[in-house]
């Protein structure tokens, strides 16, 4: 089983309701109807979304992010395959159930691409808050996809939390509370940058990594912290983090993904993050989607609400900090 997250928006039009009726998911770029041929290949796909929507662009940035969006829809998603819809403060979860189609009867509306699903919970939405931090995190995307197999066991425990009809538990509700009381005390309260850096670090070791080394200011190059984590006791990968500790005046803005895109140049690394105290702007989303989808390397932004329930959920460091 795989899982992704969709934006269920083509040309920038909500139609997730329509999606529900139908029940089918949905992309754009409805203009290269070659695409659905299974003979073509990635390049092929590049090709034809820049020749069709960017042909005035000096780069292919825009259309190489596009071919990883309709590649993803296209040929990596399968029956049996989770998709996680993000509409507004709730969530939709689907199952995959065919092979996707082109239909002319989408064109007009830039919806010609789909695939049946299933929908789960009844069709119902889901709370965001009834999502772990990871979850939030990945359905704050800008682009039109992302892949979320690693999140498979967040996304099957919003399923069952929403499939109890209960309000929030008493833990839920109180971790909430917390939440707020950090995402203050990350803002207001007595810590400066350097503190920060040891707080993300200190969380880093809670969350199961075996190093996590705050870097000197004289030697950084992009990461302010870095991090291995081994799995299964035979891979390990890297994580390249960028601390910002503003506040929620100041927007992460697309200079600070750059940095954090040398760091990881620089140290080799598999994964990055940027944690703020603030906020993130939708113009460092897009910077950060674009690197992934030229590289493969995933770039994961935490704003102050989601690095605050982190910690919550690890219990504000962890009995494994150090």
């Amino acid at each position: 089983m795989q899982a992704f997250v969709l934006r269920i928006a083509p040309s920038g039009v909500d139609l997730v309701h329509e999606a529900l009726e139908t029940d089918e998911i949905i992309i754009g770029w409805c203009r290269c109807p070659a695409l659905i041929n299974e003979s073509l290949r990635r390049s092929d796909f590049r090709s034809h979304l820049k020749q069709r929507y960017y042909p005035e662009d000096s780069t292919l940035h825009r259309a190489g992010a596009a071919t990883g969006h309709m590649w993803r829809f296209l040929r990596e998603m399968n029956a049996g395959d989770l998709v996680v819809v993000p509409h507004g403060p709730r969530f939709h979860i689907a199952e995959i159930t065919g092979d996707a189609y082109y239909t002319e009867d989408g064109v007009i509306r830039d919806a010609a691409f789909r695939r049946p699903v299933k929908w789960l919970n009844d069709k119902k939405p889901i709370p965001r808050r009834f999502a772990k931090a990871a979850l939030i995190s990945r359905m704050k995307i800008h682009g039109a996809s992302a892949e979320a197999t690693d999140l498979i066991s967040e996304i099957k425990d919003a399923l069952e939390r929403a499939a109890t009809g209960q309000k929030p538990s008493f833990q839920q509700e109180l971790q909430s509370k917390l939440t707020s009381v950090v995402v203050e005390e990350l803002r207001k309260g007595h810590m400066d940058s350097f503190g920060f850096e040891h707080l993300i670090k200190d969380l880093l070791k809670a969350m199961g990594a075996q190093t996590a080394e705050v870097i000197g200011r004289r030697i950084d190059k992009g990461a302010d912290i870095l991090a291995t984590f081994r799995i299964a006791e035979a891979f390990s990968y890297k994580l390249a983090v960028q601390a910002k500790h503003w506040d929620d005046r100041a927007a992460v803005g697309p200079e600070v993904v750059q940095q954090l895109i040398d760091g990881i140049e620089d140290a080799g690394a598999d994964l990055g993050m940027v944690i703020t105290s603030g906020e993130v702007s939708q113009q460092a989303y897009n910077c950060a989607s674009t690197y992934t989808e030229e590289t493969g390397v995933r770039i994961e932004l935490v704003d102050c609400g989601q690095f605050a329930k982190m910690l919550v959920e690890q219990g504000i460091g962890g009995s494994k900090a150090s």
